[in-house]
């Protein structure tokens, strides 16, 4: 069972059929992360989860996407009933996550209106890509299983994804996952490498669950994924990859627009999701 904290919609007008919003931290990340953005989406019921090796599941271990995904699928099957619609809205590494669990049927048996993926990579295609992720992830690991955490995060923090963030975003990131626990990051990073999923685009696109796509106009790297990936995809202006936390209340608007237009009763029986 991963850790969740449950917030109840603070609107009067909130109707059973309306959504729950689940959402799916980073790397490094716990659903405090998603806290700015709890706020300002008050009128929905929302739940945040600590994913394995995090936050206060920080002592569950995850062998795989596969078996992270059945971890997840329990947990909300003992948050929700089987009627109960969600959306699941997952970043970066969370994003990954639901979208296996999406691509794999992980879950079937629960009434999941959609997904909104955030910075969520759909896979590698090549062996040698995959060979050289794999490569990059283990010198990671390694480096968070024996060295101070402070020092690896402070590297970490350097890559070109965070490219967007300056020196004080960098400093309070680095604080703020100092209380991360090395080996269980490491394990996790393993357990959840891009070098092990597989390209989950061409399933994901047969989904019959509609799948959106958010990134920050600043992250180049993915905007370009987005804008080729044939999902629908909406760029968040003035923030890089972890456009929730920078961006909160526009990141927050976005999610709002699409649940407006795409998941409200009248729009239930709509079967255009690329629009």
């Amino acid at each position: 069972m991963l850790y969740s904290e449950y917030h109840s919609a603070t609107e009067k007008h909130q109707s059973d059929n309306q959504p729950t919003l689940v959402f799916l931290h980073g790397l490094l990340g716990s659903g405090l992360d998603w806290q700015a953005c709890l706020s300002e989406l008050s009128q929905y019921h929302r739940v945040t989860i600590d994913l394995p090796g995090h936050g206060q599941s920080q002592s569950v271990h995850c062998s795989d996407l596969s078996d992270c995904c059945k971890l997840l699928k329990s947990t909300l099957s003992l948050l929700f009933s089987s009627q109960q619609p969600f959306i699941l809205i997952g970043y970066s590494m969370g994003g990954r996550i639901a979208m296996h669990g999406l691509a794999h049927q992980c879950f079937q048996d629960l009434n999941m209106k959609g997904a909104i993926i955030e910075g969520g990579n759909f896979g590698l295609q090549t062996v040698s890509e995959k060979q050289a992720r794999l490569g990059n992830d283990t010198y990671w690991a390694e480096r968070f299983k024996t060295e101070p955490l402070e020092c690896v995060l402070n590297d970490w923090y350097q890559q070109p994804v965070f490219s967007s963030l300056n020196h004080e975003q960098r400093q309070t990131l680095v604080a703020k996952r100092s209380a991360n626990l090395g080996s269980a990051i490491a394990n996790m990073l393993l357990a959840t490498s891009l070098a092990k999923q597989s390209y989950l685009l061409p399933t994901l696109l047969k989904q019959a669950v509609p799948i959106y796509y958010l990134c920050g106009a600043k992250d180049k790297k993915f905007s370009q994924l987005a804008e080729n990936c044939g999902l629908a995809y909406r760029q968040i202006e003035g923030a890089g990859h972890n456009a929730h936390q920078e961006q909160p209340a526009q990141f927050a608007m976005q999610i709002n627009q699409i649940i407006h237009s795409h998941f409200s009763e009248s729009n239930e029986n709509n079967g255009n999701h690329h629009g």
